[in-house]
């Protein structure tokens, strides 16, 4: 099977692209597409918990341990200790990290209002269809294996 025939392929190059674009966008405030979808997974007035924002990004613990440390010493970012639990860390826009959350949100919304452009919403209805559907597929409920192939023993 040739790679441009496979689903994968085009969902990762599609993603590269984007990726690619946002980074070029954000590197003229000092900022990367990882870190402007962490400051838009922070709420602007309550904050969020610190343990909430990898699962809503994909982001593994160590590296947005590392991120928020990063966004801290920038000036980006504070964080308290929550005050009816001690365990938990919230954290906090400063003024500077709520102009570059906003830089970040305008830069997802021209590109989302570019691709509408070009998309009709039916094209876009089933686009977001077939994702989801891919995503339940992986991650399903049922816990079956997407694989048939037991590749131990390939």
């Amino acid at each position: 099977m040739k790679k441009d025939k496979t689903i994968d392929f085009h969902i990762k190059w599609v993603w590269h692209a984007i990726s690619r674009m946002y980074n070029l966008y954000a590197a003229s405030q000092d900022m990367t597409m990882s870190i402007g979808y962490v400051l838009l997974n922070i709420d602007i007035d309550k904050g969020t918990p610190a343990t909430k924002i990898g699962p809503q990004i994909g982001m593994e613990p160590r590296s947005l341990t590392r991120m928020l440390k990063s966004l801290e010493e920038k000036g980006w970012i504070y964080r308290e200790t929550d005050p009816t639990d001690k365990r938990f860390v919230n954290v906090f826009l400063t003024d500077i990290g709520k102009e570059k959350r906003n830089f970040a949100r305008e830069g997802v919304l021209e590109f989302n209002a570019r691709v509408n452009e070009i998309v009709s919403k039916d094209e876009m209805d089933t686009f977001l269809k077939v994702i989801e559907k891919i995503n339940h597929l992986i991650e399903s409920d049922t816990h079956e294996p997407v694989f048939t192939t037991d590749f131990k023993n390939s």
